[in-house]
C-alpha cells in the first residue's frame, strides 16, 4: 500500500514538473523542487524526505564511482588521472631539432675536425612519465634517446607538506636561475658561458619547498661526479653539498605585473677524485657549440697523496621583469684550492674561475613574463593567441640581447691549459611560439677568445674568434 501510495507521490512529482510549475522550477535541483512542492502542499513532509533519502543514496553512488574513474587529458600531452585527483600518470617529452652555421674556413686540404662544422642536430630527444600517487608523492622518470638513450632524470618527491618537501634520484641541483630554468624555456637557443661551470643533474637527495609566498628554498646533498655517475674511489668518497635561495619581493608584495627576483646558490665539497694524469672537470664551449676554447690541463698527481681538492662554487642572480620587458643576470665563480702535495709540481694552488652574463628581453606581442613565473624559475610561455595560418592569430614574439663572459686566468696560467683563458660572447635572439608547446629560435652569435694560453685550431688554421647562426625548431609535451 505504501510502495503504491509513493508510486503516485512520483507520479504527482513528475506530472507538476511537467505541468505546474514553469521554466524557474524545472532551473532548480532536484532538492530545491522537492521544497518547493512540500511548500506549496502537494508532498507531505514525510513524502519529501523519502525522496531526498533517495536522492541522497543516488549523489554518494554517483560521487563513489566518479572517483574510481580514470579520466583521459589530451590537453598538453597524454595525461590519465583518477576522479579524486590523487593518482595521475602523464607522458611528457621534448625534441629540439637544430641547425648550426660558422663562419670557419672549409677546404678539402685542411685538417677537418668535427668542430666549427656547420650541421643539423638533434640537440635533445627525450621522452618519459611523471606523476602523482596517493596525492602526496610525486615521480618523474626520463631518458634522452640523443644522448644514446641515457637516463636524464629518475626521481621520487615527497609532499606531506609544501614547506617541507623531500626528493631522492637523478635531478637537476638547485643552482642558478638560468640551469633551474627547463631547456624548453630558456631566452636564447643555449644557457651562456657561465653553465659550463654548473653542476646539471646529479644523484643525491634534497630537501626543498616554499615556505612563505614568493620565497624558495633547496639543500641538496649528491655524489657531485655529474650525471649518471657515481663515486667511484674510497680515498675521496665525500658528498657535495648544494644550496640556493630565492625570493621574488613583487609576488611577496602582491603585484601580479613584476617579476623583482634574487637569489644566490653555493656548492662545497671537500675533495673530488682526481686519478693520476687527471684534469679539472671544466670545459669551456662556445653557446654556439662550435669551438671548446678552454680545457684545463691534465694534472699529474701524485701517487702517494691522496690526491685530494677542495671545490667551492658560488653565485648570485637577479631579475626584473615588468610587462613584456625582461633584464636578468647572474655571476658564477669556482675555486679549486689544493696544496703541493696532491701534485708532483711541489706548488700551492688556488684556482679561480669566473663568469657572469646579463640580458634583456622583450615580448613583441604583449605577453606578460610574470605570468610566465613560479617557484623561482621561468616556465613555458603561453601565446595569447596560438598561430592560426588563416590569419586569426599570429603566436607570440620576442626578441633578445646577451652578453657573458668566461675567465679561467686567476691561476690557471700557473698550471698550464688548453686553449684560451677568456672569453666574450654576444648573443641576438628571435623566438616564435606557435603554441604552448611549439617554439621556433634564431640565433646569432659572436664570440672573442682572449689570452691565449696555446692555439685553437679549426681546420688547420689559428682562431681567435667565433660566429655562429643557429636555428631551432622544438616541441615538447
Amino acid at each position: 500500500m505504501k510502495n503504491a501510495k509513493l508510486r503516485g507521490v512520483i507520479a504527482a512529482v513528475s506530472g507538476a514538473l511537467l505541468m505546474g510549475f514553469g521554466a524557474n522550477a524545472m532551473a532548480d535541483s532536484t532538492d530545491d523542487i522537492v521544497n518547493a512542492l512540500i511548500a506549496k502542499g502537494v508532498l507531505t513532509e514525510e513524502e519529501g524526505s523519502l525522496l531526498m533519502k533517495g536522492r541522497a543514496g543516488e549523489k554518494e553512488a554517483a560521487e563513489k564511482k566518479a572517483k574510481g574513474e580514470v579520466t583521459t587529458s589530451l590537453k598538453n600531452g597524454i595525461k590519465w588521472e583518477s576522479g579524486d585527483k590523487k593518482n595521475s600518470i602523464k607522458l611528457i617529452g621534448r625534441l629540439h631539432a637544430d641547425y648550426r652555421n660558422f663562419d670557419y674556413s672549409e677546404s678539402s686540404s685542411g685538417t677537418g675536425g668535427s668542430d666549427g662544422a656547420d650541421t643539423f642536430d638533434i640537440r635533445r630527444a627525450r621522452v618519459g612519465f611523471e606523476g602523482t600517487f596517493s596525492e602526496y608523492y610525486k615521480f618523474k622518470v626520463q631518458s634522452d634517446m640523443a644522448a644514446s638513450n641515457k637516463l636524464d632524470e629518475a626521481y621520487i618527491n615527497i609532499g606531506w607538506w609544501k614547506p617541507v618537501q623531500f626528493r631522492f634520484g637523478q635531478f637537476k641541483m638547485p643552482m642558478s636561475l638560468e640551469e633551474m630554468t627547463s631547456s624548453n624555456n630558456i631566452d636564447f637557443q643555449e644557457r651562456s658561458l657561465m653553465n659550463a661551470m654548473l653542476p646539471g643533474k646529479e644523484a643525491g637527495a634534497m630537501v626543498h619547498g616554499e615556505p612563505i609566498k614568493g620565497m624558495t628554498y633547496a639543500l641538496a646533498l649528491s655524489s657531485g661526479e655529474g650525471q649518471n655517475k657515481t663515486e667511484a674511489d674510497i680515498r675521496v668518497d665525500d658528498v657535495d653539498l648544494i644550496g640556493r635561495v630565492t625570493a621574488n619581493f613583487a609576488e611577496m608584495m602582491g603585484n601580479k605585473d613584476m617579476v623583482l627576483h634574487a637569489g644566490a646558490s653555493y656548492s662545497n665539497t671537500d675533495s673530488i677524485q682526481l686519478d693520476n694524469s687527471s684534469k679539472i672537470g671544466v670545459d669551456g664551449r662556445t653557446e654556439g657549440r662550435g669551438v671548446k676554447f678552454f680545457t684545463a690541463k691534465a694534472l699529474n698527481i701524485n701517487p702517494n697523496s691522496d690526491g685530494k681538492i677542495e671545490r667551492t662554487r658560488m653565485g648570485v642572480e637577479g631579475a626584473v621583469a615588468y610587462g613584456p620587458f625582461k633584464l636578468q643576470s647572474e655571476w658564477f665563480q669556482t675555486n679549486y684550492d689544493f696544496t703541493k702535495g696532491a701534485l708532483n709540481t711541489g706548488i700551492d694552488n688556488d684556482l679561480d674561475i669566473d663568469a657572469w652574463y646579463v640580458q634583456a628581453n622583450w615580448m613583441i606581442t604583449g605577453e606578460k613574463f610574470a605570468d610566465f613565473y613560479k617557484g623561482g624559475e621561468w616556465k613555458s610561455v603561453k601565446p595569447k593567441n596560438d598561430f592560426n595560418p588563416n590569419g586569426s592569430g599570429w603566436g607570440a614574439w620576442s626578441v633578445g640581447v646577451r652578453y657573458s663572459k668566461f675567465d679561467a686566468d686567476e691561476g690557471f696560467a700557473d698550471i698550464g691549459s688548453v686553449g684560451y683563458l677568456e672569453a666574450d660572447a654576444y648573443t641576438l635572439g628571435l623566438t616564435f611560439w606557435a603554441n604552448p608547446n611549439t617554439r621556433f629560435l634564431l640565433n646569432y652569435v659572436q664570440t672573442d677568445f682572449e689570452n691565449k694560453d696555446s692555439n685553437i685550431l679549426v681546420n688547420g688554421k689559428s682562431e681567435d674568434s667565433e660566429k655562429a647562426l643557429t636555428l631551432r625548431a622544438q616541441w615538447f609535451f
